[in-house]
């Protein structure tokens, strides 16, 4: 059904799709080339930015009138409804557009093999499945969210050769030798971890991480669009005092409580200028579900789990992480025993990506999710 040259051009399509990475959610990213029936690209475009145009209908203007009799290829269906944008269906066929290569189909109700069916009724040649599991990794936030109704979930760490996540405290050093000497990881590494973060809509740790390590939690720069610090802190111990409590005017902090959380400490949180955001219950499982729900009500498609241990395996013990992020540092504790949490998460874990950031091992995977490949 597909040539080399339908292959190709798709390859094109995602790579496309990727430049919207960060800055279309809570929308797919999606790419889509529009080629001469000979395999001459015409027109290529891809969806920029949320609330704008979709990749079609760039592709298209970019094409012209060349795009007349021409085949489109594109990572996802088209849509068929009216949202923020006309339905990219109606362009297609003004277009006279013969022939539409599709990766995946759309699993938005609204759409969902209509976008084809219409394309089909029209008299259009449509032909669906070419790289479909490439243009479904490329959708997969966006396919959690409507399937599942969740974010997709991305645990973090970096770790020893020996499978640790925290080094020894220094025993006196000045606080800028402290903050270098705690972190596992190198220069590069963090680099990368700040460009994950500036991708995503939420950060959460656990709130000993917090007291530990009084971590600022933003990126660096700053992303498109506001990243929210998240604390998991069901008794309310944040200290005032710490980086993150003094920067909640500048940059948001949500700190998650329990039901039995002190008032007055609540009080103290939101004068500080942090949100509070209280869990029913106290049960560690349904307190990490509710909060993701909480996530989905707000829209969010992507949040980044970056521990401690307790966190990361607690995520994962509820079915809440479907991507890793694993840097391993050159170095050994040498103590005694590591954390079994993070060899449980990583043996669950197919690797897409293994990589060199500076001197450590970079690993990425997915937990498989059968969500994922609907």
């Amino acid at each position: 059904m597909f040539s080399a040259t339908d292959t190709l051009l798709m390859h094109r399509a995602c790579a496309l799709a990727r430049r919207g990475e960060g800055l279309v959610e809570p929308n797919p990213m999606v790419g889509a080339v529009v080629a001469s029936p000979d395999g001459k690209v015409l027109g290529e475009g891809w969806h920029k930015h949320f609330g704008s145009a979709h990749a079609e209908v760039h592709a298209l203007a970019s094409a012209g009138q060349a795009a007349k009799n021409g085949t489109l290829y594109v990572t996802l269906e088209p849509c068929c409804h009216t949202g923020k944008t006309p339905p990219c269906t109606n362009a297609i066929l003004s277009a006279g557009i013969r022939r539409v290569v599709v990766a995946a189909t759309d699993p938005f109700p609204a759409v969902a093999g209509q976008g084809i069916s219409i394309l089909q009724k029209a008299g259009l040649q449509v032909d669906v499945g070419l790289l479909r599991d490439e243009a479904v990794r490329l959708t997969a936030p966006f396919r959690m969210f409507v399937t599942a109704k969740r974010p997709w979930m991305i645990a973090k760490w970096a770790m020893t050769l020996d499978g640790y996540l925290v080094l020894p405290k220094p025993e006196s050093s000045s606080s800028e030798t402290s903050q270098k000497q705690q972190w596992i990881s190198s220069d590069t590494s963090r680099a990368v971890v700040h460009d994950l973060r500036r991708r995503a809509d939420a950060i959460v740790i656990g709130i000993q991480t917090a007291v530990d390590d009084d971590p600022l939690l933003t990126a660096r720069p700053a992303g498109p669009r506001p990243l929210i610090r998240v604390v998991l802190d069901r008794h309310a111990r944040l200290p005032m005092n710490s980086r993150l409590v003094q920067t909640a005017q500048e940059f948001p902090l949500l700190v998650a409580v329990g039901p039995d959380a002190p008032e007055g400490r609540l009080k103290q949180l939101q004068d500080n200028g942090c949100e509070v955001w209280r869990s029913p219950t106290n049960r560690s499982n349904q307190m990490l579900l509710e909060l993701v729900q909480e996530f989905a009500r707000r829209q969010m498609t992507n949040v980044l789990v970056e521990g401690g241990t307790h966190i990361l395996e607690s995520f994962y013990d509820a079915g809440l992480i479907d991507e890793v992020w694993a840097f391993l540092a050159p170095r050994l504790l040498q103590k005694p025993e590591s954390s079994a949490g993070i060899r449980k998460i990583l043996s669950n874990t197919r690797i897409e990506a293994i990589d060199q950031t500076g001197g450590d091992l970079f690993f990425r995977g997915l937990v498989r999710h059968e969500s994922l490949s609907r």
